[in-house]
């Protein structure tokens, strides 16, 4: 008869093996999700660098035309003492050429042109710069490891922040809608489903040849969030619908990418315990449809 204290210990110590193999499949897995999004934003660094370097740009060159225009004023400025002076300690009858001359100066320096352009300059420097900060901020958020925690995020946020990031790949070939529905919080982790938006938004690019149109949408129905993104773009043979979510399934080119990036999505939308489903018509573009239970 077997001793029950030995098949108790054989129980626990299968339990344990299970539960560290477990352990170690979703470490592994985290790391298989970082690795693939700093590959993503690899790609993308040159497309990002472009989207900071252009208001970078204007920012410098504004500062440029405030530099000469604070001279301008500057020199006015001491012009203008100069002539005060004047009219204070000079003769009451000079009085009225001293003023011409203050206004003669005021007009050769263009001093009202240069005060309305001021303003505009700095507003135009301040929007440049916010616009370098939300990229920074997108970059770092989607960039940042895995946080495990799931809190109420905005997911037209998460998606309007990938957007921030992938915009330069999709600004030259495709026209892009938004569609944002007024949608709940819902507990989830936001970096990952960013990744997915972004896979999504990257395919979608990616199937238009030369110029189309990309829609994004998003609603709330029967105690679900929907995200739908659609293309018109060249659209997926059926033979492949079945397989486009399998791990290293890719018809790009060798060195376009890894074939993980859909595969990868299926899986964070798995653990958010919702699903993703597409729809497909060669030559007219595909869809592709995330489901996400709404939880508190």
């Amino acid at each position: 008869m077997r001793d029950l204290n030995t098949d108790r210990e054989v129980l626990s110590g299968g339990q344990r093996e299970l539960e560290e193999a477990y352990a170690h499949l979703r470490k592994v897995h985290s790391q298989m999700l970082q690795q693939d999004k700093m590959a993503s934003i690899g790609q993308l660094a040159a497309g990002v660098a472009h989207e900071i370097n252009n208001p970078v740009g204007f920012i410098m060159s504004n500062l440029n035309s405030l530099q000469r225009y604070s001279c301008r004023i500057m020199e006015f400025l001491d012009a203008q003492s100069a002539a005060v002076s004047e009219l204070m300690h000079g003769e009451k009858g000079q009085r009225g050429e001293i003023a011409k001359k203050i206004e003669r100066l005021r007009q050769d320096a263009k001093i009202d042109f240069i005060m309305e352009d001021m303003s505009k300059l700095i507003k135009e420097s301040l929007e440049g710069a916010e616009r370098v900060k939300n990229i920074v901020l997108d970059l770092k958020g989607f960039s940042r490891s895995e946080e495990s925690e799931l809190k109420p995020n905005d997911i037209n946020a998460g998606i309007e922040s990938t957007i921030n990031i992938v915009w330069n790949e999709l600004k030259y070939k495709a026209a892009l809608k938004r569609h944002y529905g007024d949608i709940p919080l819902t507990r989830c982790n936001l970096g990952q489903l960013n990744q997915v938006f972004m896979n999504l938004l990257m395919n979608a690019v990616q199937a238009i040849k030369d110029n189309g149109e990309i829609t994004v949408r998003t609603w709330a129905d029967g105690g679900n969030i929907y995200i739908a993104v659609s293309d018109t773009g060249c659209g997926i043979p059926e033979q492949n619908l079945g397989r486009i979510f399998d791990p290293f399934f890719t018809t790009k080119e060798v060195g376009s990418g890894t074939g993980l990036g859909l595969s990868m999505s299926y899986d964070i939308i798995k653990e958010h315990k919702g699903d993703i489903k597409v729809e497909s018509r060669m030559g007219e573009g595909s869809t592709f449809t995330v489901r996400l239970p709404i939880t508190s």
